[in-house]
């Protein structure tokens, strides 16, 4: 089965080349949000089962952003990105409920995909 995806980057290239990677791969990008507050009322309407976070957001932070998307009733799987390596570390990842974080450079090397992928 597919799994349905989410993808929140501000920057709406990056966003189209996550979407088009996801969908190269066999994933349903089901949405796209610019923005956490844009993210949460998407993810409530859409209800996807994975969520693809950008850490630095314009309007407040990823991790806070991840721990409200892992807290949802359906669970969804969330992984956080960033160009910046350090932006967020173990603690930040574990706090937030997120499965991992990857630099935006490391999202096609196939670990984005076993984290978001079908079990």
């Amino acid at each position: 089965m597919k799994r349905s995806i989410l993808v929140v980057d501000d920057d709406p290239a990056f966003r189209d080349l996550a979407g088009r990677l996801l969908a190269d791969a066999g994933m349903i990008v089901a949405a796209q949000a610019d923005s956490v507050a844009a993210a949460m009322g998407v993810a409530e309407e859409v209800r996807p089962e994975a969520v693809l976070v950008d850490v630095d957001l314009p309007d407040g932070d990823g991790i806070v952003l991840a721990g409200a998307l892992t807290a949802l009733p359906w669970r969804p799987r969330v992984v956080l990105t960033s160009v910046d390596p350090d932006a967020a570390g173990p603690d930040d990842v574990r706090r937030s409920g997120a499965l991992a974080f990857l630099r935006k450079d490391q999202l096609a090397d196939g670990t984005l995909l076993s984290l978001l992928g079908d079990d």
